[in-house]
């Protein structure tokens, strides 16, 4: 099976509640996506809906990774930069695959269909995305062949006594930086 990618979908009903119910099952499972586990769609729509905005006004685009059903099995935020010396780079945000499918390659595929979305956009050179200390996501990113720029210390606080630091990590989207895909699937930006 191969997920098919799509950016800038249409946003339907449907396609909120599976990028809610995804985020919720990703939480849930330890990923480290904006929340701490337990969590309820409920209390992940609020954040959705700060995301939808930035869509509505043409800040961010929502790349879709969909299986074979057409369920919502992976998504990523790619979040454009409006101040004049910072529009040549993008931010990765909410970088997500449904935990039934962690560990078999859909990881990279999203992260490859993500560089070749990024890509399709005028004037990005770049992906910059941060991620959360102790997760191992810092080694994933690098496999899919993003340097670590910056750390913060103790930036993030998960709980009381356990505070992660802050990876800054970046993608140089040049014809050089181009991602091996995991299966060679192609991306539809």
């Amino acid at each position: 099976m191969a997920l098919t990618f799509e950016l800038d979908p249409s946003f339907t009903p449907a396609l909120r509640e599976g990028v809610t119910a995804l985020w919720a099952d990703v939480t849930n499972a330890g990923g480290a996506v904006g929340f701490v586990a337990p969590v309820t769609a409920e209390e992940v729509r609020p954040d959705l809906l700060k995301h939808l905005v930035a869509i509505e006004q043409g800040r961010t685009r929502l790349l879709v990774g969909r299986d074979e059903d057409g369920t919502v099995a992976a998504t990523a935020f790619l979040a454009l930069n409006d101040h004049r010396l910072l529009r040549h780079w993008l931010w990765l945000y909410t970088v997500m695959v449904h935990p039934r499918l962690q560990g078999k390659g859909y990881g990279r595929d999203l992260m490859a269909a993500t560089a070749d979305a990024a890509r399709s956009i005028e004037g990005i050179e770049a992906i910059r995305l941060t991620c959360r200390g102790g997760t191992g996501a810092d080694r994933f990113y690098a496999a899919c062949g993003y340097k670590e720029v910056g750390r913060v210390p103790d930036a993030i606080r998960v709980a009381p006594g356990d505070d992660r630091d802050d990876i800054v990590m970046l993608l140089p989207l040049g014809p050089k930086a181009a991602l091996p895909r995991a299966r060679g699937g192609p991306a539809t930006p």
